[in-house]
């Protein structure tokens, strides 16, 4: 520890610490545009020069390092007038363009320049102008001129982006910020560096002219689109949200929002907003009143278990909904006698059901896996499925974290990886037990599970070393991994090298509720899981927040079964073209914006949040409507005048959830499923296709990742096909096809073809890892 005096107040502070990091510690507030307690340290703006006794002129707070005994001073007259000087400089080129500014009002610049400027500028040449920069749907940078090259923007695309998107071209006056090569801005969390530029050069192209921030009010929320839980600002004017802001959490999402929690507020006032109850009468849709929608529910389920039983009804919820939402779509459901109620229609393996301990969940507290020193990632795009969690664990591995993956897709972490086995969606089966192969003959040890014919690679044997070696190792199963048919298989092996290593298991939560629903919503003992609702079609489903054509392994089952369906119920915020062919009844409820709820993230927190508004036209929060049809139907139990009532019921009923919370397996055996006999298709869902609100937000739909998919394969695969890179090829799937692009890809294995699913230009098509046969046209 080192001493040191700040204003004449004295503290110690750690080896190694800055002047500026002292003066945070002390609450002495140092002027700084550059300086990001998350970004390395640039000293390119000096607003922060401060007296350092015994130095020969001021110094950069944040670029000098304390010593033991240092004096310094803050606001001493030699200080304050390097501050003046400072920003009279920045001041001399930056046009007075305040009064249409959108960063006006949260200026940076504009703030500290009340207290450090001067009331006129000596300078009277003419201005610079700095042309526009174009960097994608997300991010405006039509007002370069306004940039003071703070570097913000660009150590944070570097640095915590992982992928240096934007730089600072040319010397001196001439200097730009602009992304490179005419390049947009296409990193996922992108829009950082919106709330990082401290002037009005970078803000957002969605928000941009509509509205002042003095006219906004401020809420808290969470965001629903992945496991994290991301916590928020929403700003809203008129009943409108206008804006999403982070709100700093540095145990969830630290000071960043990814850009789907950002920008997916567009579709809040989409034009597919479903505003009123709708009854589909001799084919055609009618609007109707809440009273009658209910009541046409009430007797179609009535009827259907009057004539074919309970068996024959499927609840269906996504995990995007409230822990209140589910919870009582569980108990209308039990209230009529049915079990069959399901979260997981993305799955396809249901196998280890009865052999889990508990709810699957991260295994540890977010920070805890960050602090982790070796991590085995399996079948997982984790900066699509997780982006904020890949930013966070980009900076573990340059703290030493060994990150290695088993994936059927080569994907760009943008950071050092360990090892990595490139395999087939089945073939993640054989890497695993490549690897247990590899720990048994590195301790020594021996297995219950049947490997003694594999032979591991050499990556398998560097994996299973980091395992054996780090202490605090994990090995954690993402989206492709659990909704691929071997996901039982995966989760066994994964299992035994946590007891054989002393590595925990870790399941990567696919929505902002997925423990929430693993806790709530999973089928009774009698019940059929979401692949058997399809598989087995039901005679009525009730769907919560699911589209079928997305939110499905396989859409075009799914679809049948519903199309030959005598009641299907959708309570959903949106209207889609698939849900006017399949539903019957269409009942509009609120988005998380517009209800109060609770999400339980991956690592097992509950996170309760409001409405930030008013529901939009006749929509009413979830929880109403099934308190208001648990009613009508005459079940006990459905007296409840508030989302937080239903709260405290459910938590009564769950007890300790951390108790309830285990990726142990009772028994471990492995063969729930073969090998695709044949290519294999591997189906990820897009980062903006992952939920109903990504899907309609407008700014999310034009940026890259959203481009219409095509198909890709090894150019071998082409090659033993007869096609060529770049050639519209036909798809086909258990009966159905599509014509599509097909482009070579020498990372992908041999033996599949990856092609995205849950979007339009494929929902024509099977199953997201089922068999697929590629021909020319």
């Amino acid at each position: 520890m080192l001493e040191i005096e700040i204003d004449g107040k004295k503290l110690t502070v750690p080896t190694g610490s800055t002047v500026m990091d002292a003066a945070h510690a002390n609450g002495t507030y140092i002027p700084h545009f550059c300086y990001h307690k998350k970004l390395s340290i640039a000293a390119n703006c000096r607003m922060c020069l401060v007296e350092v006794e015994k130095a020969p002129k001021p110094l950069p707070a944040c670029a000098t390092p304390v010593t033991d005994g240092m004096k310094v001073h803050t606001h001493s007259d030699t200080a304050v007038k390097a501050q003046h000087g400072v920003m009279e400089f920045l001041l001399i080129n930056h046009p007075l363009d305040c009064p249409i500014c959108d960063q006006g009002g949260e200026c940076q610049l504009q703030d500290l320049a009340v207290g450090y400027g001067n009331v006129s500028s000596r300078y009277q040449e003419e201005k610079r102008v700095v042309p526009a920069k174009e960097m994608g749907p997300l991010v405006s940078a039509a007002e370069m001129s306004r940039c003071i090259h703070c570097t913000r923007c660009v150590r944070f695309t570097e640095e915590i982006g992982g992928y240096q998107e934007i730089g600072m071209a040319h010397r001196s006056e001439h200097s730009q910020i602009l992304p490179f090569l005419n390049k947009t801005v296409d990193s996922e969390i992108s829009g950082n560096v919106i709330d990082l530029c401290p002037v009005g050069a970078l803000t957002s192209k969605p928000f941009r002219y509509s509205a002042r921030p003095w006219e906004l009010s401020r809420r808290k929320t969470v965001s629903p689109h992945d496991g994290l839980g991301a916590n928020m600002i929403v700003q809203v004017k008129h009943s409108r949200v206008m804006r999403a802001l982070p709100l700093e959490n540095e145990a969830i999402n630290e000071c960043w929002l990814a850009d789907r929690d950002r920008f997916s507020y567009e579709a809040l006032s989409s034009d597919a907003r479903l505003t009123q109850p709708m009854v589909k009468q001799d084919g055609k849709w009618i609007a109707t009143d809440w009273q009658t929608a209910l009541d046409y529910i009430a007797k179609g389920l009535r009827g259907v278990i009057r004539d074919h039983g309970a068996d024959a009804v499927g609840f269906l919820a996504t995990p995007h909904s409230t822990v209140e939402e589910l919870y009582l779509t569980k108990k209308l459901a039990s209230g009529l006698g049915v079990e069959s109620t399901d979260y997981r229609t993305r799955h396809s393996d249901f196998s280890r059901d009865s052999l889990q301990q508990g709810a699957l969940w991260l295994g540890s507290s977010i920070a805890e896996l960050a602090d982790a020193n070796a991590l085995l990632l399996v079948g997982s795009t984790l900066r699509k499925e997780q982006p904020l969690l890949a930013a966070r664990l980009r900076q573990s591995v340059k703290k030493g974290l060994a990150l290695s993956v088993v994936n059927p897709i080569h994907e760009n972490l943008l950071s050092h990886v360990h090892a990595e086995m490139t395999v087939t969606p089945s073939g993640m089966v054989d890497a695993l037990k490549a690897v247990l192969k590899a720990v048994l003959t590195q301790q020594g040890s021996s297995s219950t599970l049947d490997v003694v014919s594999i032979s591991p690679c050499s990556q398998a044997e560097a994996i299973a070393a980091s395992l054996i070696a780090n202490d605090q190792a994990v090995i954690a199963l993402g989206n492709l991994a659990q909704h691929s048919p071997w996901f039982g298989d995966l989760l066994a092996l994964a299992n035994e090298l946590a007891r054989l290593t002393g590595a925990r298991v870790a399941v990567l939560g696919e929505a902002a509720n997925s423990v929430g629903a693993e806790l709530t919503f999973k089928p009774g003992s009698k019940g059929a899981n979401a692949g058997q609702m399809f598989a087995v079609p039901k005679k009525a489903y009730v769907l919560l927040n699911t589209e079928l054509d997305s939110d499905t392994y396989h859409p075009q089952r799914a679809l049948k079964a519903a199309e030959q369906a005598e009641t299907v119920v959708v309570l959903s915020a949106f209207r889609s073209d698939a849900a006017l062919q399949y539903a019957d009844v269409m009942l509009p409820i609120a988005p998380f914006t517009e209800t109060s709820g609770a999400f339980i993230n991956m690592e097992g927190r509950l996170q309760a949040f409001n409405g930030v508004v008013k529901p939009l036209g006749d929509t009413r929060p979830a929880w109403k409507v099934l308190r208001v049809l648990g009613n009508l139907l005459g079940l006990p139990g459905f007296e409840f005048n508030s989302a937080e009532e239903v709260r405290a019921e459910w938590q009564a009923a769950q007890g300790d959830i951390a108790a309830r919370l285990s990726n142990v397996l009772g028994s471990l055996s492995l063969g729930s499923a073969s090998a695709v006999t044949g290519l294999a298709r591997v189906g990820e869902v897009p980062i903006y296709q992952a939920d109903a609100l990504c899907r309609r937000a407008p700014s999310l739909q034009a940026t890259a990742d959203a481009r219409a998919p095509r198909a890709s394969a090894h150019p071998g695969v082409l090659a033993a096909a007869g096609v060529q890179a770049g050639q519209e090829v036909c798809l086909k799937q258990e009966g159905h096809s599509i014509r599509i692009a097909i482009d070579a890809d020498e990372r992908l294995p041999l033996g599949v073809v990856r092609l995205a699913a849950a979007h339009p230009a494929t929902v024509a098509l099977g199953g997201m890892f089922n068999s697929i046969e590629l021909a020319q046209v």
